[in-house]
């Protein structure tokens, strides 16, 4: 047992009281604790409040730690050779407290809170995503700073389809008729779709998020949702709200709403944008800018972060484009980068620099897919801009033109992608290597599984040719 405990366990009296009060001033009747998977899925528990005011106090709110070994499929990546694995024992849910919002689109009043999980020795769990991004946030920390992201959320609004052998297609709007074009930025376009949109932000406001400018993509019925930028946990559990919301408000118009990086063959994918400065811990001062006079904006410690993510992203692709279907969004006809060149305000690149005065100075890491785990994805970034900065790694030079024309970089397929993950050594030591072993596992299951399904494709083109 920790030298602290006790102490630990006074702070969690002083958050049991805090708990109590914001639910009875909010006349809250359920809780939903809210236990992110790797890949971001959340799963959970729905308690009485009252119920979970006692287990939160008595140390009771417990779950399988098998939920951190789902793949996406609902099946468990067990490792055999783990006893522990496969004797499946509780992990201990810790509430944060900051976390707790109304959950708005109940009959009942219920809040949602965000909870960590740790071993009953007290140690965390160090599989789980909210941790592995936590951990990563330490590196910073103990250097003196912080870092601060914004993301940029693309979705697909799509007709109501309940057979999965069937294409997806846009939904009429409130004129009747479905987008047939792409309209990027179209205020009309937009308004096709203004109640449900309204709804989205109603929604949004009382779960506390912190939501900026939506606009309408490239896409037919394709959205973008921009978030203020913050702390990287809490903008990661953000996002996971707002798709959370999304989806259900999308339910309730009769439409889907869907954040698959590529859902539609012949339109661009889904993104997700990730904005990502480094600032003073104390003062708050950005520590990517510079005198435009003198370095063009970017201090040394900016390039070594671009340095950084240049050597190391494309190896840790799985971490952001985790998904089979991820890297069908990854094709420069439908604008989206394919290596890591970087430069001013080039959407081509993979690495972007906006626009900005020195103290506004970021990063813009377009790489990562509207499906990726927030966490996970930050994580990626994060500790790859760390080895950048720790290790002094210089960027390539800026490019000029287009960099759909430069030799694709990444990977093309999750196989590949995974095959780099599992040597990347300096990420996985950083990351984890419990975590990474079961990151892959479960990747590996759910290539199996898709491995098992013969495509529609393959039946039009040779059932009745070959």
């Amino acid at each position: 047992m920790h030298a602290d405990f006790p102490r630990a366990v006074n702070i969690e009296c002083v958050m049991s009281k805090s708990f109590a009060s914001w639910i009875k001033e909010n006349g809250i009747g359920e809780v939903e604790c809210l236990v992110p998977d790797l890949n971001g899925v959340i799963r959970g528990k729905v308690f009485p409040a009252q119920k979970f005011l006692q287990s939160e106090r008595d140390g009771s709110l417990r779950i399988p730690s098998s939920v951190y070994s789902l793949t996406v499929t609902g099946e468990y990546a067990d490792d055999e050779d783990d006893i522990e694995a496969m004797s499946d024992p509780d992990v201990v849910l810790r509430p944060e407290l900051e976390t707790i919002c109304v959950a708005p689109g109940y009959k009942t009043p219920t809040a949602f809170v965000f909870a960590d999980a740790f071993h009953t020795d007290g140690r965390p769990y160090d599989v789980a995503p909210r941790y592995v991004l936590k951990r990563a946030i330490e590196l910073y920390t103990k250097l003196g700073l912080k870092p601060v992201v914004a993301p940029e959320l693309e979705f697909y609004l799509t007709q109501v389809n309940t057979d999965p052998d069937l294409p997806l297609l846009p939904p009429a709007g409130r004129s009747g008729r479905s987008e047939t074009a792409p309209q990027p930025y179209g205020l009309e376009a937009i308004t096709e779709y203004e109640d449900l949109i309204e709804n989205i932000y109603e929604h949004a406001e009382l779960a506390s998020l912190h939501l900026d400018t939506m606009i309408h993509e490239s896409g037919t019925a394709q959205l973008e949702i921009n978030f203020n930028h913050g702390d990287p946990v809490h903008v990661s559990d953000q996002v996971l709200v707002f798709k959370r919301i999304v989806r259900q408000v999308a339910l309730k118009h009769g439409v889907y709403a869907t954040f698959m990086a590529k859902p539609m063959e012949n339109q661009p994918g889904s993104a997700m944008h990730l904005h990502i400065s480094v600032v003073d811990a104390e003062t708050g001062a950005n520590l990517f800018g510079a005198p435009l006079d003198q370095t063009g904006g970017n201090t040394e410690m900016f390039r070594h972060f671009v340095g950084g993510l240049q050597k190391y992203l494309g190896q840790v692709t799985p971490l952001f484009a985790p998904n089979v279907n991820s890297f069908r969004r990854m094709r420069p006809d439908f604008s989206a980068p394919i290596n890591l060149h970087w430069s001013y305000d080039n959407r081509s690149c993979g690495l972007r620099v906006p626009i900005s005065q020195p103290e506004n100075r970021r990063i813009e890491n377009r790489l990562p897919g509207a499906d990726a785990n927030p966490y996970l994805a930050l994580a990626a970034c994060l500790v790859s801009g760390y080895l950048g900065i720790r290790d002094k790694i210089e960027p390539s030079a800026m490019i000029e033109g287009s960099a759909y024309d430069k030799a694709r970089t990444l990977p093309r397929t999750l196989y590949e992608g995974l095959d780099r993950f599992r040597v990347c050594d300096p990420v996985r030591e950083l990351l984890g290597e419990h975590f990474c072993a079961a990151f892959q596992r479960i990747k590996a299951q759910e290539l199996a599984a898709y491995e098992g399904v013969i495509s529609s494709w393959e039946r039009d083109h040779l059932l009745l040719k070959v």
